[in-house]
């Protein structure tokens, strides 16, 4: 099968060389130095230098392609998704933007693709768990902590991201919706810290975020929803600072006669900052906690920075998760028509084994204990 990668960053990269395993896959970016570093892995990948913003390039750009996988950085994510599926593409996508994919429904199915959205690690791993389980048990709360961490611990930030600040910052600003007591409840990003143990790690802060997404929408009958981003302590408090001083506001300032945006700056200073190494060891921290009146089901993952492939553990994770929902598709394992995020997939036992085994198959090992109530 012929498959377009749009996005050739830290993840896309690592998604290409994993397809290329098993079809044809051409990367597309705009930096020439991403593209060179995928061939350097795979020479077989091929590379096309396009900016993926001009999306009326698409329907020039894609009629080759059976499938396609996208990985661009949030802020272009619905508008890529979009001409993707304009162009009558199937499509696997690991953008985080702020949209609703589920709008893009009516168009998939008039277009007669399958998309498969929001397929990373969380969201993504953590919507394949619920759907599965919501087709089994009746469950009324679950809970979801995730984290990607430097395996070294550098002062003052003790964070490091394998993808842009400002899609970090993102996640850091916007506030986050719940599901508390059948309601959607909307709080403040960062708000209702608390602290967890884990036993290979230590002790790790969490705090809200926005990552039910779709969750909030296609399982309202579960009503108690939360997802929480888990960093090492102390990190949160410095983030709480920068926001409450105004380092992320977009609205431009003049500073010596120059127009600025204090994200931007930010964006720029915290980019070296929190830029990780090709070769710098990090971890993936998660749980997925179910509840049922008769038992709590929960599923964990500690996955560490592949010394051998020299791999990070964020884009195997991310990555891989994503690779398995285009096999999904291009085996035709689940070949529905629309928008369906992982929650909606994963209800069929079929396509949720194949996504673990896929992954246990690339050493990412989800552990599983039920205990009764």
């Amino acid at each position: 099968m012929n498959i377009a990668v749009l996005g050739a960053g830290m993840v896309g990269r690592v998604m290409a060389i994993d397809l290329a395993k098993n079809h044809n896959v051409t990367s597309i970016d705009i930096n020439e130095g991403n593209l060179q570093s995928v061939q350097i892995q795979n020479a077989a990948i091929k590379t096309i230098k396009a900016d993926l913003k001009d999306y009326a390039l698409y329907k020039n750009l894609l009629p080759p392609f059976d499938l396609v996988v996208t990985a661009v950085p949030g802020f272009m994510g619905f508008d890529t998704l979009k001409a993707v599926i304009e162009a009558g593409k199937d499509v696997a996508d690991i953008s985080f933007f702020p949209e609703n994919a589920l709008e893009l429904d009516a168009l998939a199915k008039e277009k007669n693709v399958t998309v498969i959205t929001d397929c990373g690690v969380a969201p993504g791993m953590s919507n394949y768990i619920i759907g599965r389980h919501n087709a089994e048990m009746q469950i009324y709360a679950f809970e979801i902590y995730v984290g990607g961490l430097p395996k070294i611990r550098k002062k003052p930030f003790e964070y490091k991201a394998p993808f842009s600040p400002v899609d970090v910052i993102e996640e850091y600003t916007r506030p986050a919706r719940l599901m508390e007591n059948g309601s959607i409840v909307v709080k403040p990003a960062l708000t209702e810290r608390d602290w967890m143990q884990f036993d290979e790690i230590g002790t790790l802060e969490t705090f809200n975020t926005d990552g039910l997404r779709s969750l909030l929408f296609t399982m309202p009958h579960i009503k108690n929803q939360k997802e929480k981003t888990l960093r090492y302590p102390g990190h949160i408090d410095l983030i709480i600072a920068l926001k409450e001083s105004g380092f992320f506001n977009e609205e431009k300032i003049n500073v010596n006669g120059n127009e600025i945006s204090p994200l931007q700056f930010t964006s720029k200073i915290l980019f070296n900052e929190w830029k990780l190494g090709e070769e710098e060891e990090e971890l993936t921290v998660m749980k997925v906690i179910l509840r049922s009146k008769e038992k709590t089901i929960e599923y964990s993952l500690l996955d560490c920075y592949d010394t051998a492939t020299k791999t990070s553990s964020m884009s195997r994770t991310t990555g891989y998760t994503c690779t398995a929902s285009a096999n999904l598709i291009a085996k035709k394992v689940f070949n529905e028509k629309g928008v369906f995020p992982p929650e909606l997939v994963g209800n069929h036992k079929t396509a949720f084994d194949f996504v673990m085994n896929y992954l246990k198959e690339r050493n990412v090992v989800w552990n599983k204990k039920e205990n009764l109530t």
